[in-house]
């Protein structure tokens, strides 16, 4: 449609400050929105959505959740390590046949798995939403992985045919991933106030003062 030349094109949404950005990848899409001022000043946010990923869905949510939460370099470096099996991914929701693993135990968990496609994939939406964080001005030092969302995306149907004339379905299950990175607030520690230490007085002191003032 656009030849291969094509390169960004830009959408801006109406009544919105909210623009589209198409890659060159036909399914990912990328926008950034402000965030309501707060009182430490204005936080950004960073979308990136990957759209019907050939990856497994039960491993890809497994694999998110656990990176939920983290700063954008060490789940970088958790995802890569997941890869090379220097760490595993604990399976809490889909673990039904799922084997122990003695690196789920830093986990809190018995049963991982290290699911290195959708580690892969999660990698490259890391990486293309930092990179364009950065061309957006954000710091990136600080971008914390606020939101991240795997739903079921439609089954993909293939068949392999068997003896006797029969056909068995080759059915895979894809998903949409959806993924939110913020500036991480700066806390600032409120200034202690010196309070005023309240001399204790006896309850012998406290009648007397009630009675003086009933005279």
């Amino acid at each position: 449609m656009f030849g291969l030349s094509f390169q960004r094109l830009i959408l801006p949404v109406p009544h919105s400050n909210l623009q589209i950005f198409l890659c060159p990848s036909p399914v990912i899409l990328n926008c950034v929105k402000k965030k309501p001022e707060r009182h430490s000043g204005n936080l950004q946010r960073w979308f990136a959505t990957h759209l019907i990923p050939r990856t497994p869905q039960n491993n890809t949510r497994e694999t998110a959740q656990a990176i939920k939460g983290m700063h954008i370099r060490k789940a970088t470096k958790y995802l890569k390590d997941v890869t090379l099996k220097k760490q595993c991914v604990p399976f809490r929701r889909y673990n039904g046949g799922v084997g122990r693993c003695a690196q789920a135990k830093q986990w809190g968990w018995t049963q991982g798995r290290w699911p290195k496609k959708s580690a892969e994939f999660l990698l490259h939406m890391l990486k293309n939403a930092e990179s364009n964080a950065e061309l957006k001005g954000l710091d990136v030092d600080s971008l914390v992985i606020e939101h991240i969302q795997v739903n079921k995306a439609p089954k993909m149907r293939r068949r392999t045919y068997r003896a006797h004339g029969r056909i068995n379905p080759y059915m895979s299950s894809p998903c949409h991933i959806e993924m939110i990175l913020t500036e991480k607030e700066q806390i600032v520690p409120k200034p202690e106030e010196e309070v005023a230490q309240k001399k204790k007085i006896s309850q012998k002191k406290l009648k007397k003062q009630k009675l003086m003032a009933r005279e």
